[in-house]
């Protein structure tokens, strides 16, 4: 078994045995009825796997950083309810029809749905941005039983193991899925300029990403959603799946259409509506990711200058 990272990511001891334990919570969950699983799934991450990963210090750091005023109450109920919703999130999208079946009569709202609609019926390609908010799959499997063509662009995991599964996953609830990289999005571009609607997640670190901001901090973000919307003329709707109080159901909403202008205008524009909607639900958002990096600034941004200037640039 070779250690250190392949075209997929990570592979060794300690990678096969979280693979191996992410297995058995989901197995474990799985024998479990529906409506018992996904709160026991959320109950196993928030209240184990969260302290033991790290993930509840995470939390902490995140909010210090972003939200230094937050009342200390507030921070420790965010470092349960947060890792509880990527819990719940975890098993749903494992959960296959369990999960899908609930968006079969559910409808879209917001001042996006009825875009979609006139898009979808001229064959206008669509580029449907979201973060990692609520559940991220929910909008996904909304507008495939609503009918719509709904492909997604995903990042393989960093645990090697585990990716395969997890492709297997995310596929149950729709495809295409197309892998971030050259050939996924040789695949992703094909699907949009044929009028589908190509969803992509907004909100994780990019070392070569635009210096945008989320939450006021500097927050390297990826331009690509809106980089193909300019070149394929396709329409921009930020989409979310909001979890509701009953911790099982969702309400799917299509915000308005993010008017084309610069990539970086665009891009900025995705950050501030998702922002918007992670401060009117603190606990839905996913904070255990590392998203600003602040420690990297200036590591990257020499990096950065460095690369522009060139090997032979004398000055």
């Amino acid at each position: 078994m070779a250690l250190g990272r392949t075209a997929q990511g990570r592979r060794g001891a300690g990678e096969y045995a979280t693979y191996l334990a992410i297995r058995a919570i989901i197995g474990l969950a799985l024998l479990v009825p529906y409506r018992w699983r996904v709160p026991l799934a959320g109950w196993i991450v928030s209240r184990i796997v969260a302290p033991l990963a790290g993930y509840s210090k995470r939390v902490r750091d995140n909010l210090a950083y972003v939200c230094p005023d937050l009342p200390e109450a507030e921070v420790e109920r965010l470092v349960r309810a947060v890792p509880d919703n990527a819990g719940r999130t975890l098993i749903e999208i494992y959960s296959g029809e369990g999960f899908t079946d609930r968006f079969k009569h559910a409808p879209l709202t917001g001042a996006g749905v009825d875009a979609l609609h006139q898009a979808h019926a001229e064959g206008r390609p669509v580029v449907l941005v979201t973060g990692h908010f609520g559940n991220y799959d929910a909008p996904r499997a909304a507008l495939l039983a609503a009918g719509f063509n709904v492909g997604a662009l995903y990042r393989e995991m960093n645990n090697a193991y585990f990716n395969p599964h997890y492709v297997a996953a995310i596929s149950k609830v729709g495809t295409p899925v197309f892998p971030r990289g050259r050939q996924g999005l040789a695949g992703l571009i094909k699907f949009l300029r044929a009028g589908g609607m190509a969803g992509f997640l907004v909100d994780q670190y990019m070392w070569d990403g635009e210096d945008l901001t989320f939450f006021g901090k500097p927050a390297p973000t990826a331009l690509s959603a809106a980089d193909l919307a300019l070149k394929y003329n396709a329409l921009v709707v930020p989409v979310y799946g909001i979890r509701q109080p009953n911790g099982l159901d969702f309400e799917v909403v299509c915000e308005a259409p993010i008017e084309h202008s610069t990539a970086r205008e665009m891009t900025q524009a995705l950050n501030d509506s998702l922002e918007a909607l992670v401060r009117q639900h603190m606990d839905q958002w996913f904070w255990i990711h590392r998203r600003w990096k602040p420690e990297r600034a200036e590591l990257r941004h020499s990096a950065r200058a460095a690369a522009k200037m060139g090997p032979d640039d004398p000055s």
